[in-house]
């Protein structure tokens, strides 16, 4: 008499594939900084289009530079904030590897909370290099990492709205 295997009846993919997403995006993260930084002096901005331009700033808050003026203890503060999503993203993504909107969202925001934290480790700042000015709105400068963690966000009220629906 043939048992059968009780994992094989579960579609579910294991933590490697979302850890591999957010790597990823770490490495590009990372070299588009490093590349941005070999390239340009501080605050040298280059137009790219009518509404885009490449420019070197660095930030030592968080989003829109918030608290970027403070005495410094915020670099330990947002370092500690990323080190702990990341830990729990990472907690969720192995209950949870099977569920792929989910993960994809979350994947997109582990990568980019490590890269920005990698940033602060190293540099006490973020290194920002993307600007985007459209009919006199001008949003601060912002890199690959929190392109992704805005992407992985949209994605994660994606799935939540999904579920509600259901």
């Amino acid at each position: 008499m043939a048992t059968k295997n009780r994992f094989s009846t579960a579609p579910r993919s294991g933590l490697g594939p979302w850890l591999g997403i957010a790597a990823i995006i770490v490495l590009i993260d990372q070299l588009t900084k490093i590349t941005i930084t070999k390239l340009f002096a501080y605050g040298e901005s280059l137009p790219v289009t009518s509404f885009f331009n490449l420019v070197l700033v660095h930030n030592k808050g968080a989003a829109f530079s918030f608290l970027a003026n403070e005495s410094g203890w915020q670099r330990y503060f947002f370092t500690a904030l990323g080190t702990a999503a990341a830990v729990f993203i990472v907690y969720l993504l192995k209950r949870n590897a099977g569920q792929r909107l989910f993960c994809w969202a979350l994947a997109l925001i582990l990568g980019g909370a490590i890269g920005n934290v990698i940033d602060r480790g190293l540099y006490g700042y973020v290194i920002d290099f993307l600007d985007v000015h459209v009919a006199g709105w001008h949003w601060p400068a912002f890199n690959v990492a929190d392109s992704t963690i805005c992407i992985g966000a949209i994605l994660f009220v994606l799935d939540e709205l999904r579920r509600v629906n259901k």
